[in-house]
């Protein structure tokens, strides 16, 4: 029963994060209810196992349909590695907590701006070309990198807004992009992970497929309906963040 519904929970959240990241929100306080005496970096590192799986399918699903810009990406995800390696140690020396109360606050902000640029996102032009456009996506990369290792809630959507706002993109080529520095990000942070023996290998496989599965029909969605759709899911997705991480740092 217990690897139903944390396969279920997989499933949905690979739908969510392959339209526009934050199947976190969906698959972790799944894991977390599940077994509630389990190490929280035990439950952490067994949902980077699931995920990155998933990112990495709507990866190449979206590299089939969409233009996707490796020579801006790949730098990019290189940066986004290396920052959320950085990140990680940061932990180590000051107390992540610190970002916590000020986290609802960032996300309500980019909600706001989100929502009073009704246009923003629903066209592809981007800024830059060349070597001024990798630079720019190296910088995204490694900044949100270095957030995800550090702390992590909402990487998705914060890197779809940086590449819609800072880049130009519309949010259907913003998320495939995103999903690249996703997986890197992911990788770090597994491999962390797996090194302290932090992932239950045994529910990976079953969580892996589900969360294929999910990705696969999350990434037929959004190039089915376009930048509109993936818009209005991004909306969703950061308003729930917004109720959850306000609730676990006012209310909890």
């Amino acid at each position: 029963m217990e690897l139903l519904i944390v396969s279920l929970a997989s499933l949905l959240a690979g739908l969510v994060d392959a339209i526009v990241g934050g199947g976190g929100l969906i698959l972790l306080p799944a894991l977390f209810a599940t077994f509630p005496t389990a190490a929280p970096a035990t439950l952490f590192g067994t949902n980077k196992s699931a995920s990155i799986w998933g990112t990495a399918f709507a990866t190449v699903q979206y590299s089939r349909k969409v233009v996707m810009p490796w020579r801006s990406l790949l730098p990019a995800a290189v940066a986004g590695l290396v920052g959320s390696l950085i990140g990680a140690w940061a932990v180590t020396l000051v107390d992540p907590s610190l970002f916590r109360k000020a986290l609802p606050v960032m996300l309500a902000v980019l909600l706001i701006y989100t929502l009073a640029k009704k246009d923003l996102g629903r066209s592809h032009a981007p800024r830059y070309t060349g070597a001024l456009e990798a630079w720019v996506a190296a910088a995204i990369g490694l900044t949100i990198g270095f957030y995800d290792g550090f702390f992590g809630p909402g990487t998705g959507s914060f890197l779809v807004f940086a590449y819609v706002r800072l880049m130009g993109y519309d949010f259907l080529n913003a998320s495939a992009s995103a999903k690249l520095i996703n997986v890197a990000t992911n990788f770090s942070a597994l491999m962390l992970f797996a090194f302290q023996g932090h992932v239950w290998w045994h529910l990976a496989l079953a969580m892996a497929v589900s969360n294929i599965v999910g990705s696969l029909i999350g990434t037929r969605l959004a190039l089915k309906h376009g930048a509109g759709f993936v818009r209005q899911v991004f909306i969703l997705v950061v308003l729930a963040l917004i109720v959850k991480t306000a609730y676990d740092t006012w209310l909890r």
